[in-house]
């Protein structure tokens, strides 16, 4: 009985220690999602972290700000998308 725990614990610990190491990938991983041919883009890092924003200055109009509203959110979920297809080619099966 005590070599069997012993090897699952030894399995845990190996598990643990292969998470860590795929959740440091993730934080290094790095994607950018655009939106308005470029005017608005987004910098995230693999668990969908926001990083960095640029906004082109033309594309600011004070009478229309729910456009570049809409262009961040496009921009954001076009990152994130990516940012999540990077993460599961390196960890089939998970998502985060």
């Amino acid at each position: 009985m005590g070599s069997g725990f012993s090897k699952m614990k030894k399995q845990a610990r190996m598990m643990q220690d292969q998470f860590g190491q795929m959740r440091e990938n993730l934080q290094k991983t790095v994607v950018t999602g655009s939106a308005g041919a470029g005017l608005v883009t987004i910098t995230l890092d693999g668990e969908k972290s926001l990083k960095k924003i640029d906004i082109k200055p033309e594309c600011v109009n004070p009478n229309d700000i729910e456009g570049l509203q809409d262009l961040i959110i496009a921009a954001f979920e076009d990152a994130a998308s990516k940012a999540e297809n990077s993460s599961s080619m390196k960890m089939p099966g998970l998502s985060f």
